[in-house]
């Protein structure tokens, strides 16, 4: 009698089963657990959802204000940087003006 399940037919499906499991296990280790720990090793973020590494983004990069100043103090502190602008402004308009005058003046004169 011809048995479908021989011993050496059995080997060899368990031995094809067992090189299929192992390949996917590195195929899982290279293309799912691999980035993540390449990722978390250059100090990145890995977000498991979206599989994408991010960049730590300070706050202090977002608005522009150094580390251990409050809100209120950077917005006092741009402010009065504001207002010296404004006064800069003021004071270069009136020298132009002044200047406008001077010369009008020295034209009426001329006449």
């Amino acid at each position: 009698m011809h048995r479908l399940l021989t011993m050496k037919r059995l080997s060899i499906l368990f031995l094809c089963t067992f090189a299929v499991a192992v390949g996917l296990t590195f195929a899982w280790q290279g293309l799912v657990k691999a980035p993540e720990e390449r990722c978390e090793a250059s100090g990145r973020w890995w977000d498991p959802e979206g599989r994408e590494c991010a960049k730590p983004v300070s706050i202090a990069e977002i608005t522009g204000r150094p580390i251990g100043v409050s809100r209120a103090e950077a917005s006092d502190a741009k402010n009065r940087e504001l207002i010296a602008i404004e006064d800069q402004l003021q004071a270069r308009k009136a020298a132009r003006d002044a200047d406008a005058a001077r010369q009008r003046a020295a034209l009426a004169e001329q006449r």
